[in-house]
């Protein structure tokens, strides 16, 4: 369990480090963070809605954030290139990301061919079923882009460089809540990128 957590700690702050010097970033994965939150809420209400809150609110703030405002040139704070932070990522990196955002948004077109989708539905009879149905598959795929790439880490690393990720990216909102909480002051300040100080520090230690 000891090995577990250090191992946790380490996913949690190579994420940081590398992943969050923006400011916007930071002050979206905040936004993201609560409403992942809301989104685990409705799992125990209705599936459906809280994989449309997951997906349309919590995944668009956070994956914006990477996409359009976290610089992807050279990182001085860790003297690493952006090719070399991509090929190390444990999670998803960009050219991931894109994937299963593009696997994402075209899945409802699965509707249009077929509206049972294999016998696991009733055809929609108007809009508010075919939402329900739009969001149970996008829950589907949530839970699939989460399992695959847990599994797909056992082979590539091991089992727990997997579980830890998988452990990561489910408490990740719960973490982001805390971490993140006082950049959108920074950002009213004007504040554009964390000088990220404690993050350089952290590397003179470990030189």
């Amino acid at each position: 369990m000891k090995d577990f957590l250090h191992a946790l700690k380490v996913q949690r702050w190579d994420d940081h480090r590398y992943y969050h010097q923006s400011r916007i970033n930071q002050t979206l994965h905040f936004i993201s963070a609560i409403s992942f939150l809301v989104a685990y809420a409705m799992l125990f209400i209705n599936p459906s809605y809280a994989a449309l809150i997951g997906w349309l609110i919590s995944m668009a703030t956070r994956q914006s954030g990477h996409f359009f405002f976290e610089p992807l040139g050279y990182d001085t704070v860790n003297q690493a290139t952006n090719e070399h932070k991509e090929a190390i990522k444990v999670g998803y990196n960009l050219q991931r990301k894109m994937m299963l955002i593009s696997f994402w948004a075209l899945s409802p077109l699965v509707l249009f061919f077929d509206p049972t989708l294999l016998g696991a539905f009733e055809p929609a009879t108007d809009k508010t079923s075919l939402i329900n149905q739009v969001g149970m598959i996008w829950l589907f795929i949530g839970v699939f882009g989460l399992i695959f790439r847990t599994v797909h880490l056992f082979f590539i690393r091991d089992v727990q460089t997997g579980l830890v990720w998988m452990t990561k990216i489910l408490t990740d909102p719960f973490h982001d809540l805390m971490l993140y909480r006082t950049a959108p002051l920074h950002l009213l300040r004007g504040e554009l990128i964390d000088p990220m100080y404690h993050a350089m520090q952290h590397n003179k230690q470990g030189a």
